[in-house]
């Protein structure tokens, strides 16, 4: 049994999942700190200095006691938090089809060259195929 996990642990399909697992984690940080560094400020000046990440529809304020704590905690929708990720998800995915598209075309340019002869009981078959029709 350890020998079948040790082979399978060390195939280069999962070596490259693990690494691109990695990458994409990592990734993923980069787009979020895209969005919540540059895309986030530059649509709240568009929108006269709304924060994305503030943005949200109370549906029961705080209860806040005599003493001034916190009793119950706000419930609320934070929309706001939502739109950053579908930015995030968006520039993501762009990125991936990017690179998606760009193996895809390398794919395509390799020269396939000439098809490989057909063994040689397949030319005898078509070549008494072909004595038969006559």
């Amino acid at each position: 049994m350890w020998k079948e996990f040790k082979a399978f642990a060390l195939t280069g399909n999962l070596l490259d999942i693990a690494v691109g697992f990695v990458m994409g984690g990592a990734f993923a940080a980069v787009s979020g700190a895209f969005t919540g560094g540059i895309v986030a400020p530059l649509v709240g000046m568009l929108t006269g200095g709304v924060d994305l990440s503030k943005i949200k529809t109370v549906l029961k304020p705080a209860e806040i006691g005599a003493d001034g704590k916190e009793i119950a905690a706000e419930v609320a929708l934070q929309w706001g938090v939502f739109i950053t990720s579908i930015i995030d998800f968006l520039i993501i995915a762009f990125v991936m089809f990017l690179i998606i598209r760009g193996v895809n075309k390398m794919k395509k340019a390799e020269p396939a060259g000439p098809p490989p002869p057909p063994p040689a009981d397949i030319v005898l078959l078509t070549e008494i195929r072909d004595l038969l029709k006559k």
